[in-house]
């Protein structure tokens, strides 16, 4: 069977649609779609972002003086937002769930561990509200694992389908390209630090089902500045923000330059 060709463009035709962006935490939008949202904003597109947590759970060794990391991350949020041409920003109302079980005093309800029905409503609300032409989430894996990406997946999905909001484009990477470079990673990571290192199946998604394939190297610019902004999770020990930043700019244009969806049927 013949694979169907990819597309290049992350939103096609002339007329103007609203893309709504669904991330876990702040900093998510940027590693993930952060090309792909400055390429649409700049085509005269409008773009919501929501973010099911303000990523109160992070690693980092900074400390905010205005009510703690999720208030800094939120304010980093922001700074991203404005450099990549988000229109509108929402919070869907979750605690971070952290990487690890952990307790949240405050008796905030983890995103993990949501009713999918409720999450789901409260983000159709905000496609309804907008009406959104696509809005995008996460693939089956979360990416690379966490417990609220993996949320995201299943919530997005049962919103759509609550909206009736007509494409569901779900932010991935291409498996067949990243394994090589985890296992470089693994091996370097024998002698240097850097970040946690999932397995290669339980990862993005495969190549057969990615649908579109994006080069953002027009808005890389756009990208760094968004990663720069949650200048918190560059700190806390190896972070992947630091290695994609610390990148000489041709590297950065390969490792960067691409940015890819599944799109839901």
């Amino acid at each position: 069977m013949t694979r169907p060709r990819r597309q290049r463009r992350f939103v096609t035709g002339p007329v103007p649609q609203t893309i709504v962006a669904f991330h876990a935490h702040p900093d998510d939008e940027a590693l993930f779609t952060g090309g792909s949202l400055a390429q649409a904003a700049a085509a005269g597109h409008r773009v919501v972002l929501v973010v099911a947590t303000s990523g109160e759970a992070g690693l980092s060794d900074e400390e905010s003086a205005d009510g703690g990391l999720g208030s800094r991350r939120w304010c980093e949020l922001e700074e991203s937002a404005v450099v990549l041409g988000v229109a509108r920003i929402r919070h869907l109302g979750y605690a971070d769930s952290g990487s690890e079980a952990q307790a949240h005093p405050d008796g905030a309800t983890p995103f993990a561990d949501a009713d999918v029905d409720e999450a789901a409503h409260r983000l159709a609300d905000i496609l309804t509200e907008e009406h959104a032409d696509v809005l995008t989430s996460y693939d089956a894996a979360g990416g690379y694992g966490h417990p609220d990406h993996r949320q995201v997946h299943v919530v997005a999905r049962r919103a759509a389908a609550l909206a009736g909001t007509p494409e569901l484009l779900e932010a991935t990477v291409d498996r067949r390209l990243i394994v090589p470079v985890l296992r470089l990673l693994r091996v370097a990571g024998r002698v240097l630090p850097v970040p946690r290192i999932p397995d290669d199946t339980e990862i993005f998604a495969p190549s057969e089902l990615i649908t579109h394939s994006i080069d953002v190297r027009d808005h890389l610019d756009a990208k760094l500045a968004a990663l720069r902004a949650h200048a918190s999770q560059a700190t806390g020990g190896p972070r992947t923000i630091t290695l994609l930043l610390g990148l000489p700019r041709p590297l950065a244009r390969i490792v960067l330059g691409r940015e890819w969806f599944c799109r839901v049927e």
